[in-house]
């Protein structure tokens, strides 16, 4: 499988992924269509249509409402068919509903993702969206639903990733309409520099015994990169089997590439990361470039990657002004330009810490394309100290929120679990539980062959919070 699809397939975001489950489910493949206003809070009164889908082959009068957002994805009938709020749906009686995030795929206020369209693009706006939603599916459900629903029915939030930032926050926002909230790898805590990231690589690497190795690598690419001639440059590239850009854009395409399978699920049998990188590093004699060489260029010929792919993905000037719709990571980059920044940087050479990317992906490399993508109106650098003083802060002492993250998740940092303690107390009403061994988001994902102990026990501890907050 293809690695886009098969990372795709594991977040929730693939048709087609389906593993033996049964792809006839009644309705589910029905997009529906809600309307809301381009701006909650403001003067443009303007309606567009946001899209959800619904699965109603458990539900059962008296039932709950499980509600699911992709996030930062496009929606597709995995997150209603393939994912864990599903197989609880089946021992709950619940129905489960998706609903797309405003402008992505294509829920779109306007029809295009320029600066001055995506102002609509706000914290605020996105959360007003689900709690309307919630509040026409609660006193008009059959009209939302196509289905009789208890007009009483409990509503919990599920989430991992960005989306486990907006169940916690319908959580601590909307608390009468949203009885709970599982959030899961939820990068709720803002950093600019969020060199954490590459730390969180970096321990998954040393479990497998490749992270000094890979390290070297890193310092010899910078040797290049940083120091070398315009002709060393050519003659690297050449050797990883990648295009010809400027040294720092061939920097963060080497960093995505590296990184691609960080977020791949970890099972007792099969670790992805061990498989398309240590092994290259573990299993031969090669010195650490070389190693590395055959790492990235395994990533590219298994993903089917072409040149102008490679480009289209590290070449920071490509599609400055495209502002077509449906570029999930687009609409991306102007949420860590204005929310959250957490920009993938390699550490301070001050830290002492190890690299996994070169020093040459730091803040230059991700700032500049705020203003070029977005305009001159989007301050540089992005306020992190206010988005978590609003945001971050929003959820203390908040009950019935269900954190988790994985101990080897590259986000990990960003959540409440990070590698140093918890960020919010863990307490009975919201509990932290750190899910040892895991990556991103492995409890609210598909179910595993060869399932991890620990990834069970989340989500049994998770199924039975959910339980309790729908009695």
């Amino acid at each position: 499988m293809r690695v886009a699809t098969f990372l795709a397939c594991f977040a929730g975001a693939a048709v087609g992924c389906l593993d033996g489950r049964d792809a006839t489910i009644p309705a589910s493949g029905t997009p529906y269509w809600f309307p809301q206003p381009v701006d909650h809070f403001g003067s443009n009164n303007a309606t567009w249509q946001q899209q959800y889908f619904v699965n109603a082959t458990f539900y059962k009068p008296g039932g709950p409402i499980y509600v699911h957002t992709p996030g930062e994805q496009s929606l597709t009938t995995r997150f209603v068919d393939g994912t864990h709020p599903t197989d609880l749906a089946q021992t709950t009686n619940a129905l489960v509903v998706a609903i797309e995030h405003r402008f992505f795929g294509k829920s779109n206020p306007i029809p295009d993702l320029s600066g001055s369209s995506l102002q609509y693009l706000t914290i605020e706006n996105a959360l007003e969206d689900f709690a309307s939603f919630v509040r026409s599916a609660k006193s008009h459900p059959s009209d939302v639903f196509r289905t009789a629903v208890s007009k009483n029915a409990k509503v919990v939030f599920f989430g991992g990733s960005y989306s486990g930032n907006v169940a916690a926050w319908m959580r601590a926002k909307y608390p009468r309409l949203i009885q709970g909230a599982w959030a899961s790898s939820a990068m709720l805590y803002g950093r600019l520099d969020y060199y954490q990231f590459d730390q969180s690589f970096g321990q998954h690497l040393q479990a497998l015994g490749c992270a000094e190795k890979f390290s070297q690598a890193i310092e010899a690419v910078d040797d290049v990169l940083v120091s070398g001639s315009a002709a060393d440059v050519v003659a690297l590239q050449a050797k990883l089997g990648v295009p010809q850009l400027t040294p720092q854009d061939t920097a963060g395409l080497l960093s995505g590439l590296s990184t691609l399978y960080s977020m791949a699920p970890v099972t007792t049998a099969k670790d992805f990361v061990y498989d398309n990188v240590c092994s290259f590093f573990n299993n031969s004699s090669l010195a650490p470039i070389d190693a590395y060489a055959r790492a990235i260029k395994a990533v590219i010929s298994s993903d089917g990657m072409t040149e102008q792919s490679l480009r289209q993905m590290g070449d920071t000037s490509y599609g400055l002004d495209n502002y077509a719709i449906d570029q999930p990571g687009r609409s991306w980059y102007y949420m860590g330009c204005t929310w959250f920044g957490n920009w993938q940087t390699a550490p301070p050479s001050s830290s002492g810490l190890s690299r996994y990317r070169s020093q040459l992906v730091n803040l230059s490399y991700f700032e500049p394309n705020c203003q070029r993508k977005f305009g001159s109106n989007v301050a540089i650098p992005v306020d992190v100290s206010a988005y978590n003083a609003k945001w971050f802060n929003t959820l203390r002492g908040v009950s019935n929120i269900y954190y988790t993250s994985g101990s080897l998740d590259i986000w990990r940092d960003a959540t409440v679990a990070t590698s140093t303690g918890n960020l919010l107390p863990s307490s009975p009403s919201s509990p932290v539980f750190t899910i040892d061994g895991a990556t991103h988001s492995q409890d609210l994902g598909e179910k595993q062959v060869n399932e991890l102990a620990s990834v069970t026990k989340a989500r049994t501890i998770g199924d039975a919070l959910v339980v309790k907050w729908i009695k």
